[in-house]
């Protein structure tokens, strides 16, 4: 079985799943610190947020079928769907089972030499001390193939779908984020572009040495004047009169494996003349860049707090000549280019962090069995009890999150941007929880180095930040969400201009807001979806959504584009999707186990039933302080 079961932890720690659930904390305001950023998303980034990102799933073809049929295509994305308070189950029921017997045998052959590897190879410690990943270790990884996980066989790599991808992924994160990071800097981002949008040229040119690491790959978007707002990045590629090269000039910052690499992916204005005004404007171009075209420099490695062992570094680029076929994807989109790569590459990150998470659990619960305070073993202590089974559940969700979205992908879903920022959001909070509690069940034992766990924490601190920080995602996830929904709210706009022409449409919305003024149900279910030993789980999924539909109208209609400034209204909104996306996936995979009467599906069913319970709380909640204007009116400091 591809997915192992999500936690070791003992029968007795997974019965304090039964004890009753405790009262939501309530909501902890925001300083004036805080509220400084309260203008951070205006003009040129909020626009960039708002606009919906077309996203490939594994060709440049598929990426430019999005873009041109997103706009007529009705979406069968479950967050997609659940902004406008309506349930789409075909991309998560039943939780997705992508992989054939050959391909899971492939991933088998490959599990067993690379864990094999990080645990006699691979010294994360040492790398840590060393801030490098050694030659000998590098040379190994090349030699697994580890380089070139989803490059094309007859390019040079392994061809591995998103999920045999993301099951290496995890086991590279349960041992050394630091290697993770370095590979990761390599494909998921840095020759990413070539995957999704190179020509054919291109990709035959670039991917065979990228894939067995005999070149490396960096991502180059950051800038110090740019870090969240990437719209607004100063580097500038300025076309040569005879149309054959690019003269590119400009600097970008925190870029991993910025020192080790031979190939960027760089981002750069270009200027643009429109043919209909004839002005000239700015727009953002995604380049291939060799640093054997010369100009091309790097800074000395960056001390961090954190995934240390990965080469961090600034980038020059000092009049680099970059032909012109070198361009990725079209002159003038690379906005686009850029936000696929990370869009395409989230999924990889809860998978990572799953895996890390696993490891935070496994030494927890070793110390809790053989740790001996006031006569007993401390696993028979409640509150330990209680913090491993928790720890259980974040990883639960988390490894759900990830192998959903993953799944989808390798079905031939196009539509997965929210979901996979969620997924980015959830792994990389709950793996920073996860691993503070293995220190607090630790105590001083885990503070110390030789324990091994505060290497953990450091270097998980740096996911809230990287590929999108987390509050700039929740912005992307809610401001995405309020733009499908409020697409809806134009189509019922339309329909009332010709109410005979419609009125199948308008008939259904009418009884369903009258519905919910007599607060009755509106006729969504899951039933016959979910398993029926999580019905009632099924119920608070599908009560919450009518809610979460409910208050996104109501907030569409009183915020109307003003929305998009209201950012206190944004991350609840943001923090309601995320527990809702949490409560579908965990259902979808419970409710798979007790259907196959897999060993961990009673386990499964707990860590389900006390998930949905707490997120469905947090989520009346979120929403009862959305309704009070008052409440959050009043925190901006000016």
């Amino acid at each position: 079985m591809l997915l192992r079961k999500v936690s070791q932890t003992p029968a007795l720690c997974v019965a304090v799943l039964r004890l009753p659930q405790s009262t939501p904390v309530a909501q902890r305001q925001v300083g004036a610190a805080a509220a400084r950023s309260v203008r951070l998303y205006a003009s040129q980034a909020a626009e960039a947020v708002i606009e919906k990102p077309a996203v490939g799933s594994d060709a440049a073809t598929t990426a430019d079928k999005v873009e041109k049929k997103a706009a007529s295509v009705e979406s069968k994305s479950f967050a997609v769907n659940m902004f406008k308070g309506q349930i789409s189950t075909s991309q998560v029921f039943p939780f997705p089972s992508v992989l054939n017997e050959e391909k899971l045998e492939l991933l088998r052959e490959l599990l067993e030499p690379c864990s094999k590897f990080f645990e006699e190879v691979n010294d994360p410690g040492k790398n840590d001390t060393l801030e490098m990943v050694e030659e000998h270790t590098m040379q190994g990884l090349k030699e697994l193939g580890a380089f070139g996980l989803q490059v094309p066989v007859d390019l040079g790599g392994l061809g591995l779908t998103n999920t045999q991808y993301a099951r290496l992924v995890e086991l590279v994160g349960l041992h050394d984020l630091g290697v993770g990071i370095t590979l990761g800097a390599h494909q998921s981002i840095g020759f990413k572009g070539i995957l999704l949008y190179g020509n054919k040229q291109q990709k035959e040119k670039y991917l065979p040495k990228l894939a067995t690491g005999e070149t490396v790959a960096a991502f180059c978007l950051t800038e110090p004047s740019s870090g969240s707002d990437a719209a607004s990045i100063r580097s500038i590629a300025v076309p040569s009169p005879c149309g054959k090269y690019y003269t590119l000039n400009g600097s970008k910052i925190w870029i991993s494996n910025g020192g080790l690499a031979e190939i960027f992916t760089v981002f750069a204005r270009t200027p643009m003349k429109d043919e209909k005004t004839g002005e000239v404007k700015d727009k953002i171009t995604a380049f291939i860049v060799e640093r054997s075209f010369g100009g091309v420099t790097n800074g000395p490695p960056e001390k961090k707090m954190g995934i240390k062992a990965s080469n961090t570094a600034e980038v020059f680029f000092e009049n680099v000549r970059v032909p012109a076929e070198c361009v990725l994807g079209e002159v003038g989109e690379g906005f686009k280019v850029a936000m696929n790569i990370l869009n395409n590459g989230r999924f990889g990150m809860a998978a990572a962090l799953s895996g890390t998470m696993k490891g935070a659990i496994a030494k927890a619960v070793d110390h809790a069995a053989n740790r001996t305070q006031f006569g007993s073993k401390i696993h028979s202590f409640g509150v330990i009890q209680e913090k491993i089974a928790r720890m259980a559940m974040y990883q639960y969700v988390t490894e759900c999150m990830a192998y959903m979205v993953s799944g989808n992908m390798d079905s031939g879903a196009t539509d997965f941007q929210i979901e996979a920022a969620i997924s980015k959001i959830f792994a990389s909070e709950a793996a920073w929880k996860v691993t503070d509690e293995c220190i607090q069940i630790m105590g001083g034992m885990g503070f110390m180095k030789d324990a091994g766990v505060e290497r953990v924490l450091r270097d998980l601190r740096i996911f809230r930040i990287f590929e999108g920080t987390n509050d700039i995602l929740r912005l992307f996830v809610s401001l995405n969400g309020f733009q499908n929904a409020g697409n809806q709210l134009k189509s019922l706009q339309k329909a009332l201009k010709n109410p005979l022409g419609n009125a199948g449409l308008l008939a259904t919305e009418i009884t369903k807001r009258a519905k919910r003024k007599a607060g009755m149900s509106t006729g969504l279910t899951l039933q016959g979806t979910v398993h029926p030993e999580l019905a009632q789980s099924g119920e608070l999924s599908v009560k919450a959504i009518e809610q979460f539909g409910e208050v996104i109208e109501e907030l569409l209609l009183k915020h109307g584009k003003r929305i998009i400034d209201e950012q206190f209204v944004l991350e609840r909104v943001a923090n309601c999707a995320i527990d809702l996306y949490a409560m579908i996936v965990v259902l979808s995979r419970a409710s798979r186990s007790l259907s196959q009467g897999h060993s961990s599906a009673q386990h499964e069913k707990m860590l389900c039933e006390t998930w949905c319970t707490e997120a469905y709380d947090r989520i009346t909640q979120n929403i009862k302080f959305l309704l009070l204007s008052s409440v959050y009116s009043a925190w901006p400091v000016w």
